[in-house]
């Protein structure tokens, strides 16, 4: 069982409609100054790759590129969610850097955190049920909802085409975001946990909750069952949203993606491929031509996109 999935196991909350306080949990001062600084830029062909940090909601600052293609727009705008896969060297920004810049072109501002997973000092949280991971969590939501107000402060970006891609733990990001934050037009949610509801009924939660104790996992749930991103992603409309699985999964299974589909409001879809977590190109393809649609953007050059270097998937690691 991965550390990811043994951390997501909450307790479904009160339906989301019936319950508007559970927005207050992501409650942040939208006004407060960004402090965006730049530390350099780098030139490809036409499209510029500022390296930019900004204050995050929850103290410290979020380390970011910002990829920009040349003209006055308005631009479409991506904010794209990195895996917090263990043993890739691509568990930071530069997951998605390749595909951003090959989308530039196409008419797209992209903004690529750093998730607190990846920056200084980072401590990850020893227990499965500790208040750090929780305090993560929420920081993760509240910086990519940071990075909205930053793209959408931009003269040259377009408001109404604002879109978010998320890998893995970022996938979940995402599935909040959805019901949070409806300035989000699309969303590319890629192998990630969606509804806790769904994984509290498989065999591995329960073995997880054999592990932990009954008692201390029913006050965990009772005190954090409003995070669960089931609730949120479950009001994402009128954003659409496109799900995309792996076959070669031991707990993200077509089976348990089906059932995340299930919860997901409409318009969606869902895409499976025979690749491991990390994808592959065919899902590389799809997924730039869900946003070529969904931001009415002019589609890139199959070869560049075709030349993008593959996601490796690192071995497991051993527990």
């Amino acid at each position: 069982m991965t550390r990811l999935v043994a951390t997501v196991f909450l307790l479904v909350s009160p339906l989301f409609a019936q319950d508007p306080s559970l927005l207050h949990h992501f409650d942040y001062d939208s006004k407060a100054p960004l402090d965006i600084r730049e530390t350099g830029v780098k030139q490809r062909g036409e499209v510029a790759i500022h390296d930019i940090s900004y204050a995050s909601p929850k103290g410290g600052r979020v380390p970011a590129y910002l990829v920009a293609p040349k003209g006055k727009g308005p631009f479409a705008a991506v904010i794209w969610g990195h895996w917090y896969q263990d043993g890739s060297e691509f568990l930071n920004r530069k997951e998605f850097l390749e595909e951003a810049i090959a989308l530039a072109p196409s008419g797209v501002v992209s903004l690529l955190p750093d998730g607190p997973i990846a920056r200084p000092g980072f401590v990850r949280d020893p227990d499965p049920l500790g208040e750090l991971q929780i305090e993560q969590r929420i920081q993760a939501i509240l910086d990519m909802r940071r990075g909205a107000d930053l793209l959408l402060a931009r003269g040259d970006v377009d408001p109404t085409r604002l879109a978010y891609v998320g890998h893995s733990y970022n996938a979940a990001t995402g599935a909040f975001l959805a019901g949070i934050d409806k300035r989000f037009k699309a969303f590319v949610l890629m192998a990630g946990n969606l509804s806790d509801e769904v994984d509290m009924r498989s065999k591995e939660f329960q073995d997880f909750r054999k592990q932990i104790g009954a008692e201390k996992m029913d006050a965990f749930r009772a005190r954090y069952g409003w995070l669960d991103q089931g609730i949120y992603v479950a009001h994402a409309a009128p954003a659409s949203v496109f799900l995309q699985y792996a076959t070669k999964e031991d707990f993200l299974t077509p089976a348990r993606a089906k059932e995340y589909y299930a919860v997901v409001s409409e318009p969606k879809s869902l895409r499976f491929y025979e690749a491991p977590h990390a994808l592959n190109a065919e899902a590389r393809r799809d997924r730039v031509a869900f946003l070529v649609k969904e931001l009415n953007l002019k589609a890139p050059d199959p070869a560049s996109i075709a030349r993008l270097p593959e996601l490796m998937q690192p071995p497991p690691v051993q527990q």
